[in-house]
């Protein structure tokens, strides 16, 4: 009965947050869109279909099931192989391709 009562609040809480952000999202367009570009105000319901749209188009709003991206795995299990050297040597490539943004402190910035 307990796990139930929990699985219910989830839901419920759940729920609330998405009338919430879609209460957020219709106000936000209203305030800003009609003045900005000179369209239409929207409902409540458009407001939700703008969410469920945008989550269809760029998948947001994270949480999406499956794995973990695999080349983080990937290259810690490659780090943990190399030896010192090596990742000296993997350090400088990387510095060296990031442009002035990865130099060390002790390089000079140009």
């Amino acid at each position: 009965m307990k796990k139930v009562m929990k699985v219910l609040m989830f839901i419920l809480i759940g729920l609330c947050v998405a009338a919430l952000v879609t209460f957020i999202v219709m106000r936000l367009w209203n305030w800003l869109i009609p003045a900005v570009f000179g369209w239409h105000v929207i409902t409540y319901w458009q407001a939700l279909g703008i969410l469920i749209l945008s989550k269809i188009l760029f998948g947001g709003f994270r949480g999406r099931p499956g794995p973990r991206p695999y080349w983080r795995h990937r290259m810690m299990r490659r780090w943990a192989q190399m030896t010192p050297e090596e990742r000296e040597k993997f350090r400088e490539s990387m510095r060296a391709g990031c442009g002035p943004f990865g130099a060390s402190p002790a390089e000079p910035k140009l």
